[in-house]
């Protein structure tokens, strides 16, 4: 539902989107985040199958997402999404994550790069585009997602996994819920079963490939349940990803 300068999507979540504690899981939050971007494209008539046709696609730079509580099973929630700034290439996407009392249980910020598929280079946006989303300079959250992040040195854990096909998009690179999965791959089970993700904040450098084999690298910092990660494909020096993730216990 468009509304001014935002735009509203609600979901009800269901079984397999829940974790072992009967929550949605980071990775299911970071889905509805996309397919709520998803069908403000539509709204507008230009639906990521639309500009697939045309060898043009969204792609998140960087980003942040922040959960204070994540919904259980049946509950519905809403996702309130707009833009607070474009540059000739780019635009900030704002998200705040509402329960069905009206309450934020979540917010996110993404960097969205619109980008040439076969040229695998940035292009400019479409104005029409632009003028019909408009913008609101109101933020969502007041994280920096333009800062780089430290590349971790020495891994406390790690974790190996292979780049298959399915693990791309039809962009034709990693999707970002990819990387979450493998950074959350490495931390280790006494903060897995027993703390939540609260926020995350990530950077994506360079493209990992199909056939690849990535490194999940993590570093435990002053706080126990603060870590540095890194997600480097392996044999060379190639950093693919770099985060910082908080953790809260249930």
């Amino acid at each position: 539902m468009a509304v001014e300068h935002y735009f509203d999507k609600q979901f009800e979540l269901r079984y397999f989107e829940m974790n072992e504690f009967g929550v949605a899981t980071p990775a299911i939050m970071l889905a509805l985040l996309e397919e709520t971007a998803a069908e403000h494209c539509y709204a507008i008539d230009h639906s990521l199958f639309d500009l697939f046709q045309k060898n043009i696609g969204w792609v998140l730079f960087s980003g942040v997402l922040q959960m204070d509580r994540y919904p259980s099973y049946k509950e519905n929630i809403t996702i309130r999404t707009w833009l607070s700034s474009y540059s000739t290439i780019k635009g900030y996407r704002e998200n705040l994550i509402f329960d069905a009392q009206q309450n934020i249980i979540g917010r996110a910020k993404g960097l969205w790069v619109f980008f040439d598929i076969e040229k695998r280079r940035p292009t400019p946006i479409f104005h029409e585009i632009k003028e019909k989303w408009s913008y609101c300079k109101e933020s969502s959250i007041d994280t920096n997602i333009k800062v780089k992040l430290p590349v971790v040195d020495v891994a406390d854990y790690s974790g190996t996994f292979q780049v298959h096909r399915f693990d791309t998009d039809m962009n034709k690179h990693v999707n970002n819920i990819r990387y979450l999965q493998w950074v959350m791959e490495s931390i280790p089970e006494a903060i897995i079963n027993t703390h939540f993700l609260h926020v995350i904040d990530g950077r994506f450098i360079a493209e990992a490939q199909s056939g690849d084999t990535v490194m999940s690298l993590t570093k435990t910092l002053d706080n126990p349940t603060t870590f540095q990660h890194s997600i480097k494909v392996e044999g060379s020096d190639k950093i693919c990803a770099t985060a910082t993730t908080l953790w809260k216990p249930y």
